[in-house]
């Protein structure tokens, strides 16, 4: 079983795949944190599940965030079971919830675009590099596989580079987090306000998240 969970404004995609459902609650807690409304639609394929899962699946996501629940399925089992507890369930057939998953899947972003304020207890993840025009607040925590770029103030949490890599950054125009992350390098944020106030880059140096000006190239033309 899948569930692919995002935010009513798109900021935020995940998909979660469940073996055992056993574990759902320990995977649900990461959204307890995220302000907003979400839609998470599961997909059941070839999966009998009974309306006793179901309803521990509705319940962990009542009581981590704003969720509506709607199921795809080719199992009529799972679908009777779904509209007992009154969620919604469409029935298709193997190919069809098949087509719609991979539909979904291919149009998770690999890169997101978030304008306005980060503010505290919101949180952002993106597949790929994540930009933010606007400040990012403390309580806040935004995260990337690649790069992330905040033309504004970064005062949150950041984690670039999810998944192993090393080569990923963090520039801000104005960079006093109170935690960073790369990869598997985590520096805590400097107590003092910085004095300056230029761009800047986090990234890693011999194991350690070094920061350092950020320095944009120009090519100066030549005016006639």
């Amino acid at each position: 079983m899948k569930i692919v969970i995002n935010s009513t404004n798109n900021d935020y995609t995940d998909i979660i795949t469940f073996e055992n459902l056993d574990n759902i609650d320990e995977t649900l807690k990461k959204f307890s944190s995220i302000k907003g409304t979400f839609k998470a639609k599961i997909f059941a394929i070839n999966e009998s599940i009974s309306s006793h899962k179901l309803s521990n699946i509705k319940k962990n996501f009542d009581r981590t965030c704003s969720c509506s629940l709607l199921i795809y399925s080719n199992s009529r089992h799972t679908i009777l079971s779904g509209k007992s507890l009154k969620i919604d369930s469409i029935f298709l057939k193997e190919k069809e919830v098949k087509k719609k998953l991979l539909l979904l899947e291919s149009k998770k972003q690999d890169g997101i675009l978030h304008e306005g304020t980060v503010r505290s207890g919101a949180r952002i993840s993106s597949n790929g590099n994540l930009f933010i025009i606007g400040d990012v607040n403390p309580g806040a925590i935004v995260s990337a596989k690649k790069n992330i770029y905040v033309w504004g103030k970064l005062l949150g949490i950041a984690f670039a580079g999810k998944g192993g890599n090393d080569n990923a950054s963090i520039a801000s125009l104005y960079l006093n987090p109170l935690q960073l992350r790369i990869s598997d390098v985590i520096a805590i944020g400097p107590k003092d306000k910085p004095k300056s106030y230029y761009p800047e880059i986090a990234v890693i140096n011999n194991q350690t998240i070094n920061i350092q000006p950020l320095l944009i190239e120009t090519k100066n033309n030549n005016l006639k």
